[in-house]
């Protein structure tokens, strides 16, 4: 499996696209490449749902290059698949049969539910969200699941979407025309109050496919987002209504000028917004989450769960995330675990005296933090701090939320206090002073753990912490072997753990005494 290349061909409703994936041993999968065409085949629909010649050929035309580009790839497998604009025409067989003449492609057609299900399957795996409805608005559909506790417990497809609302409420109109708006508005509605199960279920909404992401995009470039990727990123109810308002109030010429909204969405970007809007009204729900992994990456998930049950995790997102990262960049195994060993060492002593409160997923973000320190001299070794933040903190991480992703990012960076507060001048209003402090202490207790395993042999073998008559604190470390250059170190960066402490520390290097079996060795 070592380095395998899928193709995928998407054929839907708006757009057509050629994804190439690269798998590695630890199943991770990176996109080679990623292109895309407009085609708006829904638009070639009749009345009588039958698409037009001009749009088959379109078709035909996209997938003859889509196709020759993937050869040279060398990938060993292309899976090419179709949504809602081949699915709902009533020409269907006689489109798949001109794709298998004339490309020589064998084109498999989603049934909706299907659709529905890869999608959901990637928002599953890849986002720590247990209860939520998934929506994916494409051209023609709109597939709609709703799980809790990571199960799926409803699917629908809706027979429409960005392209067919378009045509159906605008055709002739100008984009923002207010009296289309409110019509759309008021059909939308009913249709998605006709599941009975969709009303008041008061969980998070997640977002699939461009739109979505277009709507994130947006908000964040009208912001001055700080950090980059929209995976897991979150806006509020009011976030989502005020961009829609801001392109409801925009012209044409002015949604060109608008920084992340794609060009080919601008005349649809209304009606995308429009069931977005009204979905989280009837769910009554107060936060849209952004995936950007999707069907495509579904389908590779899936496979990759085929092939070995313990690929993917539903519950354990986070954990498999920070492995990945792990062996991405080349970080040492004893290295790490000895970080975690002695930062649990010390976070025990410290928590014994009542200094710190730690909870379970504290503990775990700790564990994560020590487990990547300093991945950044992968890049460089002079400026590991600063690019081991900017990588994390810029990373779409499968499982953590944005505000997660940072405070990992300042745990794994962390050298001193000044640097603290320059990765965290843009974000400080997303976090508690407290939750800063606890993020300040707990880097300074990875960084002390880093400088207590210098030589990276082991040479800690147990760890007390002790009041001195004076009212400071000593710590006593038990070694083995020798710790030149732990004894060094620890007592060089000992101010991290004073600030921990609020007191100062006398440092005791202790050997300890060799067992009979030692000795004779």
């Amino acid at each position: 499996m070592s380095r395998e290349r899928i193709g995928l061909l998407d054929v839907g409703s708006n757009t057509i696209r050629l994804v190439v994936f690269e798998k590695d041993d630890d199943h991770g999968f990176t996109e080679l490449q990623n292109i895309k065409t407009p085609a708006r085949l829904a638009q070639y629909m009749n009345d009588n749902e039958k698409m037009a010649e001009d749009g088959i050929k379109k078709l035909i035309t996209v997938l003859k290059s889509f196709t020759d580009i993937a050869k040279s790839y060398n990938i060993v497998d292309l899976i090419a698949i179709a949504t809602a604009a081949i699915r709902q025409s009533t020409n269907k067989e006689s489109i798949l049969a001109r794709v298998k003449e004339e490309v020589g492609l064998d084109l498999t057609v989603l049934p909706e539910k299907k659709e529905a299900y890869y999608g959901n399957y990637a928002v599953r795996y890849t986002m720590d969200v247990v209860d939520g409805i998934s929506i994916d608005i494409g051209g023609g559909s709109t597939e709609i699941t709703y799980f809790e506790n990571k199960k799926v417990k409803h699917v629908h497809s809706f027979p429409f979407g960005t392209v067919s609302l378009q045509k159906d409420f605008f055709d002739g109109l100008s984009h923002n025309d207010k009296k289309a708006i409110k019509k759309a508005r008021k059909w939308v509605k009913k249709q998605l109050k006709s599941l009975d199960w969709l009303s008041d279920l008061g969980v998070v909404l997640v977002g699939i496919g461009g739109s979505a992401r277009n709507y994130a995009e947006v908000f964040q470039r009208q912001t001055d987002y700080p950090i980059a990727g929209i995976h897991e990123y979150y806006m509020s109810k009011k976030n989502l209504n005020d961009t829609f308002k801001l392109f409801e109030e925009s012209s044409m010429k002015e949604l060109s000028s608008l920084d992340g909204l794609s060009e080919d969405r601008r005349d649809i970007i209304i009606p995308a917004g429009i069931v977005f809007t009204e979905l989280l009204d009837v769910i009554d729900s107060k936060s849209f989450a952004i995936s950007n992994r999707g069907l495509r990456e579904g389908i590779i998930i899936e496979r990759m769960n085929e092939e070995d049950e313990e690929a993917y995790d539903l519950f354990g997102i986070k954990r498999q995330t920070v492995q990945r990262l792990f062996k991405q960049y080349d970080i040492r195994p004893i290295s790490a675990h000895q970080r975690i060993i002695l930062a649990d060492q010390l976070i025990k002593l410290i928590k014994d005296k009542g200094i710190l409160d730690v909870l379970d997923t504290d503990l775990s973000l700790l564990h994560y933090g020590a487990t990547l320190y300093y991945l950044g001299s992968y890049i460089e070794d002079d400026s590991k701090s600063q690019h081991t933040f900017y990588i994390i903190s810029n990373t779409n991480l499968h499982g953590f939320n944005h505000k997660e992703r940072v405070q990992l990012a300042l745990l794994a960076s962390y050298k001193n206090r000044s640097l603290f507060k320059q990765y965290t001048k843009y974000v400080k209003d997303w976090y508690e002073k407290d939750t800063l402090d606890l993020l300040l202490y707990m880097g300074s207790i990875i960084k002390f753990s880093e400088a207590l395993s210098d030589s990276q042999v082991n040479v800690v073998k147990d760890m007390k912490l002790l009041d001195t008559d004076d009212g400071h604190y000593e710590l006593v470390v038990t070694y083995s072997g020798q710790a030149i250059a732990e004894e060094y170190r620890a007592n060089k960066h000992k101010n991290h753990i004073e600030r921990v402490l609020g007191k100062s520390l006398d440092i005791t290097f202790n050997q300890a005494e060799e067992t009979a079996d030692q000795s004779e060795v």
